[in-house]
């Protein structure tokens, strides 16, 4: 599929490992939609709650005012907001999934939704359009479980590589890494300069095992690997070995952060953000928090480096503020409203703006005149590449992660080869499958 055609896809459905497919899904543009104002279920006042991971992420009291609008708009309904950070969502989210209490609606990651899906504790999206009468052909593309809708991407965000500007000039660095040997040999001027200071940040807790996918398997897609061969487990290729031994040869020469067994991607930002590490590789979603949290930190972003010699597209890992309704919720004709709310054309062009993020919303456009100029960066880079992400909608897509993840920290750890690691991973994965 030609990088046009992943990016302007319309509909995404997941079928098993098949449904590693799906992971390509951005769009350039974005399209229409509706609020549509109404009242709450059969006319009586009902409060939803939404689980997220957004709010944070966002400048202070800018989602809030987006509900205050909604509210608004649908006398009735009163949203109660329950915010955290992405793990503490997810956590809060699998385990509602265990007990049937689910708030009713629910921000997702693609890699949740097979599960979820499977233990039928989310909603199925392609009823409750139908229901309220819905024109999905707005929608850029929607995340599917055997022909059926249970995401909707609200905003799309790529995974670019953030350098602190000030580190890699002292460590005399004169522009970010392209390639793996460059970014290898900053790695080591970075760590050079002493104190606490690391060249990258790498967390790979096993709590929230994400990191495997955008901070390891995001170097096979920068240089166009895989880790599928037909929609199957294929860890033991030339792409993943190669990325895999880059990242022990990063390991041995002691320029990646101390903690990595334990670290969480928040950690991660917050290493960052207090000049502690060179570079690492994270959502643009966190550009809000960065200069919030550290106005004075200068940074630039870039594309993930490729294998020296590598001229084709660059894999471009993302992630989606995904949005889905609880099958719990005894209010999913509200719920719903909500969610074309936010997929509505002028509300998700204002969501991805204050995001930084693309659009879910095929008629949508993001306003750039007043963004952070690295918005219009990562959106070139995004426009140069092709974007990736094949643990999306694999079949328990965050135990893959925690399965390659364990058998890393063993590597790491030396107590077996990176060879051996990949073996046994790939020997678990296939019974996942």
């Amino acid at each position: 599929m030609t990088r046009a055609g992943l990016r302007h896809s319309k509909a995404l459905t997941i079928t098993g490992a098949a449904a590693a497919a799906a992971a390509l899904l951005l769009v350039t543009g974005c399209s229409g939609g509706g609020g549509g104002a109404a009242s709450g279920d059969a006319g009586g006042d009902v409060t939803i709650e939404f689980a997220q991971w957004w709010e944070p992420e966002l400048p202070d009291g800018q989602f809030q005012g987006l509900i205050d609008s909604f509210e608004k708009e649908n006398p009735g309904i009163t949203v109660k907001l329950v915010s955290g950070p992405y793990a503490s969502t997810e956590e809060q989210l699998f385990a509602g999934a265990a007990s049937g209490t689910m708030p009713d609606v629910v921000g997702l990651d693609g890699a949740w939704v097979s599960d979820f899906a499977s233990q039928g504790v989310i909603a199925n999206l392609t009823d409750l359009m139908k229901d309220a009468g819905y024109d999905d052909s707005q929608l850029a593309s929607q995340i599917a479980v055997d022909g059926s809708t249970y995401m909707i991407p609200v905003v799309n965000f790529v995974y670019p590589m953030f350098t602190n500007d000030d580190l890699l000039a002292k460590a005399g660095v004169s522009a970010p890494p392209s390639t793996r040997t460059e970014f290898a040999d900053a790695a080591k001027k970075i760590k050079a300069l002493g104190g606490d200071v690391s060249g990258w940040v790498l967390p790979l807790s096993l709590e929230a095992p994400n990191g495997v996918q955008n901070d390891v398997m995001s170097w096979v897609w920068a240089s166009g690997g895989t880790m599928l061969d037909d929609g199957k487990p294929d860890l033991t290729n030339d792409d993943v070995t190669s990325a895999a031994d880059y990242i022990q040869g990063l390991w041995n020469d002691g320029v990646i952060a101390p903690g990595s067994f334990t670290m969480k991607e928040q950690d991660k930002v917050e290493e960052f953000t207090n000049g502690r590490v060179g570079m690492m590789i994270d959502s643009l979603a966190h550009i809000n928090l960065i200069r919030e949290s550290n106005p004075d930190l200068k940074f630039s972003i870039s594309a993930i480096p490729a294998e020296d010699g590598y001229t084709g597209e660059r894999g471009i890992p993302y992630a989606s503020w995904g949005i889905g309704v609880a099958e719990n919720s005894e209010h999913k004709d509200a719920a719903f409203k909500l969610v074309q709310y936010l997929m509505s054309k002028d509300v998700n062009s204002e969501l991805s703006t204050m995001a930084k993020a693309f659009p879910g919303n095929t008629e949508s456009t993001p306003d750039f005149s007043d963004s952070d100029p690295l918005f219009k960066t990562a959106f070139d880079i995004y426009k140069a590449g092709v974007p990736a992400n094949e643990f999306t909608g694999l079949p328990t897509a965050e135990d893959l992660m925690r399965q390659l993840g364990e058998q890393l920290q063993s590597d790491l750890g030396g107590q077996q080869s990176m060879d051996d690691a990949l073996k046994k991973a790939q020997t678990s994965w296939l019974a996942a499958f």
